[in-house]
């Protein structure tokens, strides 16, 4: 089985799945200090966004752009602070627009444009006491090319850990996750999650990043007031999908890698919903073709590439 460095683990652990960990975080009732424990009950959530990655080119001569768009929905119920229960089910949307390059290759001839991604997964967290707790979080789904046959894009898999709360302002713990992948190993992931409050307004923390642009990451806070916020930070992303089986390579495999580097700010309307302007580079970008048995064919780096977009974040 292949397995991943523990910091790409740190930045990918949460986008191969449902990125459901941080939903439950973010969700979970907060107790006054000293006062008692909020009361648990039902909760909902929306998010989503849009994302444009401009123009990059390719080794042999051929650039593309993608436009990128996403929106995750979930309901969940909490019983107190540390036990909860949700279900989330998201759509993203990748569409690659490929331009002709000086010479003929396996980029050249627009290999895929529109993919499409669907994903369940069901985070469950429970408290063993007041400092421990541990999440176990299965899921699957479906990444293809329009046109790929359904069963042929369905993945899934399970996340599991611990972590200890050192008081109000340090969470950190350990896990490992399992998922299966497209013509290719299961791959084995450690997994470290820190939230970490370094001052009233400075915190360093993993989670799911912005949501249109695909993954968790390591990301710095800066929380000027209660109105206004900003972040950059750094990830890996990996989109391994399956193609069409009518084109050129039918039924292949179709791979975009990078490590984009982002920046954002954020504007809240109120405590349960904002909206974020966020850009960014992706760096180290990597366009990978594949056979039905996934074969490599082909491999192109691509240029840095911006990218820029607005997000949303809504809670009931």
């Amino acid at each position: 089985m292949k397995r991943t460095s523990p910091f790409l683990a740190v930045v990918t652990a949460l986008l191969l799945g449902t990125l459901p960990i941080t939903a439950a975080a973010e969700e979970k009732p907060k107790s006054p200090p000293g006062g008692p424990p909020s009361q648990g009950g039902w909760s909902t959530f929306s998010r989503g966004g849009a994302v444009y990655q401009f123009d990059s080119d390719l080794d042999e001569g051929a650039s593309f752009n993608t436009t990128r768009a996403n929106l995750e929905a979930g309901t969940g119920y909490r019983w107190n602070r540390q036990d909860s229960v949700s279900l989330a089910l998201s759509y993203t949307y990748n569409g690659y627009s490929f331009s002709d390059g000086d010479e003929p290759g396996a980029f050249s001839d627009k290999p895929w444009d529109d993919i499409h991604s669907f994903s369940l997964g069901a985070p469950i967290r429970y408290g063993i006491n007041n400092e421990w707790s541990s999440f176990f979080i299965p899921s699957v789904r479906s990444t293809g090319e329009s046109g790929a046959s359904f069963s042929d894009t369905v993945t899934g898999g399970i996340l599991g850990g611990f972590a200890y709360r050192f008081g109000d302002t340090l969470t950190i713990g350990p896990g490992i996750g399992v998922i299966s992948q497209l013509e290719d190993d299961p791959t084995i992931i450690p997994i470290l999650i820190i939230n970490w409050k370094i001052t009233d307004k400075l915190s360093l923390e993993t989670g799911r990043g912005q949501a249109a642009t695909l993954g968790p990451g390591l990301t710095l806070n800066y929380r000027a007031n209660e109105r206004w916020s900003a972040a950059i930070g750094g990830r890996y992303e990996k989109l391994r999908f399956r193609l069409d089986s009518s084109d050129s390579n039918p039924d292949g495999i179709g791979e975009d890698q990078s490590f984009p580097l982002f920046g954002s700010v954020t504007h809240r309307f109120n405590p349960k919903s904002s909206v974020s302007l966020v850009g960014g580079v992706e760096l180290g970008g990597e366009l990978r073709q594949e056979d039905e048995n996934g074969d490599r064919i082909a491999s192109e780096n691509y240029d840095p590439a911006p990218f820029l977009g607005l997000t949303f974040n809504i809670r009931l």
